[in-house]
């Protein structure tokens, strides 16, 4: 059963690193945990009209955090990124 690709690509992820590495063709999102690169890739294809060149993932762990004012144990929630690499002159509009 194919899945469908909104629930494959979460939501691109914000961040200093990544819009430095946008102007090279580089886009990062957060992704399902149970997607591999091949489903990362199709959704890229089906969502934003760009054929990805290549697909890089990194899992982000989860670690344990201590609130500053009350002393509270908790986990962040950690995930699964990925890292699309696009042809040059292709490029992601994310507002």
């Amino acid at each position: 059963m194919k899945k469908h690709p909104g629930n494959i690509i979460i939501s691109p992820r914000i961040t200093e690193k990544g819009a430095y590495m946008s102007e090279s063709g580089v886009y990062v999102f957060n992704v399902a945990l149970t997607a591999n690169k091949k489903e990362i890739g199709e959704a890229i294809t089906e969502l934003f009209k760009v054929t990805p060149r290549s697909v890089r993932v990194a899992h982000i762990p989860r670690k344990q955090v201590v609130t500053r004012n009350t002393n509270r144990k908790g986990m962040t929630a950690g995930g699964k990124k990925a890292y699309v690499y696009l042809k040059k002159g292709d490029k992601i509009e994310i507002v």
